[in-house]
């Protein structure tokens, strides 16, 4: 199943059911992972009033950027965040299409960890949970549809 054949879907009924999965703690910022993040995220954060920050692939952001490295199926990967794009002890949200083996939601987490932040929760409109991606987050994890 391809994500863009949903999107309809997504944008209407899933985002909003995810937004307010997460209105019981404070959040302060939503960051949204490359690519598919930029999609959810930003739309997560207006819901939830809360500012929208990016994670990038290596390179694409200007200033001084936090890095995390992070494994894919044939070596290593790195993401990036602005250091100054979320200030210390504000809470966050980190958005994503899907946690497989959580490699990158993780590194995403250590981002936030770098700036002093606190990963309030993880939401993914997809999860495998064979993969048990969600056993290397260090906060609690939501998704909406399971794939074996």
């Amino acid at each position: 199943m391809l994500i863009t054949n949903i999107m309809s879907h997504i944008f209407t009924v899933t985002l909003p059911r995810l937004a307010e999965s997460s209105k019981q703690t404070r959040i302060n910022y939503v960051v949204g992972l490359d690519a598919r993040g930029f999609l959810f995220g930003p739309i997560i954060a207006q819901r939830l009033g809360a500012g929208f920050v990016p994670i990038r692939k290596r390179g694409k952001l200007p200033g001084d950027c936090a890095a995390a490295t992070y494994a894919k199926e044939y070596g290593e990967d790195l993401f990036e965040m602005q250091k100054n794009a979320i200030p210390p002890h504000s809470n966050v949200l980190i958005v994503d299409d899907l946690i497989a083996t959580g490699g990158s939601a993780a590194a995403a987490g250590e981002l936030v960890r770098q700036v002093q932040a606190n990963t309030v929760e993880y939401i993914f409109v997809v999860s495998i949970p064979f993969l048990k991606g969600a056993e290397k987050l260090d906060a609690p994890e939501y998704h909406l549809v399971e794939m074996d």
